[in-house]
C-alpha cells in the first residue's frame, strides 16, 4: 500500500511518539486524522503542521476508553474523507506501579487504556475496512509485552495483551485487512529517570544508545508500505533490548 494519498488514524497524536508517526505519514503523502484526549493546544498546533505538509488533517477529541468515542472518531473520518485506509493503535498510558501499590484500580485504568482501547478502535476502523475491501491496521506494543520488568506490571501485561490480539486480528481480518505490531523499546525513557538510571538503560541495549519516536514512525511506515505480505507480524524497534 503506498501512503500517498490514503486516508490515516492515529490516535493519540497530539505528541510524543503518536506525533511522530502522523508527521512521518503526511510526509509520505496521506491525510492524517489523529485523536486527542486533553492536549487541545498540541492537537492545534499539529494539525498546522500536518496541512502545511500538503495534506488534509483532522484532530479528534476522543476517550479511547469508550466504544462510543472509537466508533465516532471512525465515522468522523469516514465523513470527511470518504474512508478509513489506515489504523495506528498508539495511543497508552505508562505509570509506574509497584507492587506495593498496585490495586485494582490501576490494573483497571491500565487494561482498559492500554488493551480495551485498542480493541474498541480495531472493531470500529476494522469493520468499516471490511466494507471498503482493504486496510492495515498498526498497534503500539512494547518490548516489555515479551520480556516484562519490575514496578510495571500491568503495564507489561497490557502490551502483551496487545502483542496477542494482533495477531488474532490478523486471522479474523485476513485477507482483506493486515494486521501487525510495533514493539518499541527505550525510546522515550521515564521524566523521572534519574542519569544512572539513563546510563544503566544504554548500557543494558545492545546498540548503545536510546532510540527516537522518528524510529518508531520508520518502522510503522514500512508496514504499510514495505510489504502487503506480512500480518500477524511484530516488529521490534527496542536496540536489541530482546536479545540481551
Amino acid at each position: 500500500m503506498e501512503l500517498d494519498g490514503r486516508i490515516a488514524l492515529v490516535t493519540g497524536g497530539a505528541k510524543r511518539v503518536g506525533r511522530a508517526i502522523a508527521l512521518a505519514l503526511a510526509r509520505r503523502g496521506a491525510h492524517v486524522a489523529f485523536t486527542y484526549q486533553t492536549s487541545r493546544q498540541e492537537a492545534q498546533s499539529l494539525v498546522r503542521e500536518l496541512t502545511a505538509l500538503g495534506g488534509k488533517s483532522l484532530a479528534i477529541k476522543a476517550d479511547l476508553r469508550r466504544a462510543a468515542d472509537a466508533k465516532g472518531a471512525v465515522r468522523a473520518v469516514v465523513k470527511n474523507y470518504g474512508r478509513i485506509d489506515i489504523l495506528v493503535n498508539n495511543a497508552a498510558i505508562y505509570p509506574r506501579t509497584p507492587w506495593a501499590k498496585l490495586d485494582e484500580k490501576a490494573w483497571d485504568e491500565i487494561l482498559t487504556t492500554n488493551l480495551r482501547g485498542p480493541f474498541l478502535f480495531a472493531k470500529a476502523a476494522g469493520d468499516r475496512m471490511l466494507k471498503q475491501g482493504g486496510g492495515k491496521i498498526i498497534n503500539l506494543a512494547d518490548w516489555a509485552g515479551e520480556r516484562p520488568y519490575k514496578d510495571y506490571l500491568p503495564y507489561c501485561v497490557s502490551k502483551a495483551g496487545v502483542i496477542a490480539m494482533t495477531k488474532a486480528l490478523a486471522l479474523e481480518l485476513a485477507p482483506v485487512v493486515q494486521v501487525n505490531a510495533v514493539a518499541p523499546g527505550p525510546v522515550l525513557l521515564p521524566n523521572d529517570i534519574s542519569p544512572a538510571g539513563r546510563r544503566a538503560v544504554i548500557a543494558a541495549t545492545p546498540l548503545r544508545r536510546i532510540g527516537s519516536p522518528e524510529d518508531v514512525a520508520n518502522a510503522v511506515v514500512f508496514l504499510i508500505e514495505g510489504s502487503d505480505f506480512i500480518t500477524g507480524a511484530l516488529l521490534p524497534v527496542d536496540g536489541g533490548r530482546l536479545i540481551a
